[in-house]
């Protein structure tokens, strides 16, 4: 029989729960272990290393999120644990097996496990906090740039497509982005430290779909910076994802200009919050805080900005998250009309429009953040579009 996360996973925390209830031997205990040890070895023979993650209602599978889980009780509790992560890295024999899962259910019941029942336990089954590999491995000094073992294809080319259905349909596949923002969520925390991954463009007329990623990202990584849940961080990364959707209604010659825009032409650009905010709520989904972020993420906190307010009013806080992190990442990237600014001249220039432009509060912490995980930004090449 072939391998199914979903199937495996419930056996997994069936057994946890009849080793709870019955004593070792017990013909029901025994029952639930052979059924959870086949399913592991029947994923085994699919995979050859299967990873779980456990983040907040999510789980994840490698990099797919198992619908099937949403909410699954049994993630939240072994998250609670600090079992935020596991991974088969080899086959196991079943005696293996069954001593994984009672340092497993002694993690869930505060239960305390012997020096040498800890010992004995194979290295080939790993788990801990997201990033962890085992319990006692040292993290390695910080390096000056990160690194992932992937690309960010298959989100490009999932907005990619978002972005077309948009243009064709009007309609937003709420779910589509919501599981590209899941997806990079998982790459944020693949690794031993919080990973940045921002896309380095390529080519000028994919520069609104490389950007709206990247600052999904920065936004995710501001809002976990300043400790917001895990639900917030992944709203405000739809909201970041989808902040400049309006810009599809702008044509691609006007997007792409190396010379400065005519006056026309800037009406026209400006015009984007408004169009971007008036195609999410036309959608009749769920999109709120996108909405209100579409519209308000080009309006400074000192009344300019765009589109003009009739009146002063605080714009939401993800609005202003969004804005220091969309003009961060417009700066550093090359556009046709200039190259990229270093990223000392662009924490700079936030410095300087602190208090003017930018939040003061928030835009000081994405300061520190950046200065505080610089070493954590993994530049990834953006992949070509592929043909229509």
């Amino acid at each position: 029989m072939s391998g199914d996360p979903a199937r495996f996973l419930n056996a997994f925390a069936q057994a946890l729960a009849a080793m709870a209830l019955y004593r070792d031997g017990h013909p029901a205990r025994e029952r639930a272990l052979d059924v959870a040890y086949q399913q592991i070895q029947d994923l085994q023979g699919d995979t050859q290393r299967p990873l779980f993650t456990f983040l907040g209602d999510e789980v994840v599978f490698g990099r797919l999120p198992l619908r099937d889980l949403k909410a699954w009780d049994w993630g939240k509790r072994l998250a609670q644990a600090g079992i935020q992560r596991l991974e088969f890295e080899d086959r196991v024999s079943r005696e293996d097996f069954e001593g994984f899962l009672e340092e497993v259910l002694a993690r869930l019941t505060l239960s305390a496990i012997s020096t040498e029942a800890r010992q004995m336990r194979r290295s080939s089954i790993r788990f801990g906090a997201v990033g962890l590999k085992g319990e006692t491995e040292i993290a390695p000094e910080p390096l000056p740039t990160a690194t992932i073992s992937f690309s960010l294809g298959d989100e490009v080319d999932t907005l990619r497509w978002l972005q077309g259905e948009v243009q064709s349909t009007g309609a937003i596949p709420l779910a589509e982005a919501e599981a590209v923002v899941r997806s990079l969520a998982v790459a944020m925390h693949g690794g031993q430290q919080i990973i940045m991954p921002l896309l380095q463009l390529k080519e000028f007329d994919q520069y609104t779909t490389t950007h709206s990623l990247n600052v999904a990202v920065l936004s995710m990584a501001l809002a976990e910076f300043l400790g917001l849940s895990a639900t917030t961080v992944r709203t405000f990364g739809v909201a970041g994802l989808l902040h400049d959707i309006g810009k599809i209604k702008i044509p691609l010659d006007v997007l792409t200009k190396p010379g400065k825009l005519t006056d026309e032409e800037r009406a026209l650009m400006n015009e984007h919050p408004v169009a971007g905010a008036r195609m999410l709520l036309d959608a009749e989904q769920d999109l709120d805080l996108a909405i209100v972020v579409a519209y308000e993420h080009h309006i400074m906190i000192n009344g300019g900005g765009y589109p003009t307010l009739h009146y002063a009013r605080d714009c939401h806080q993800a609005s202003k998250l969004v804005h220091v992190c969309d003009v961060y990442d417009a700066l550093r990237t090359r556009r046709p009309y200039r190259e990229a600014w270093s990223f000392e001249k662009t924490l700079g220039y936030l410095e300087e429009r602190r208090g003017l432009e930018f939040d003061p509060e928030l835009c000081g912490a994405f300061v520190r953040m950046m200065n505080q995980w610089e070493g954590q930004v993994a530049l990834v090449t953006e992949p070509a579009a592929k043909p229509q």
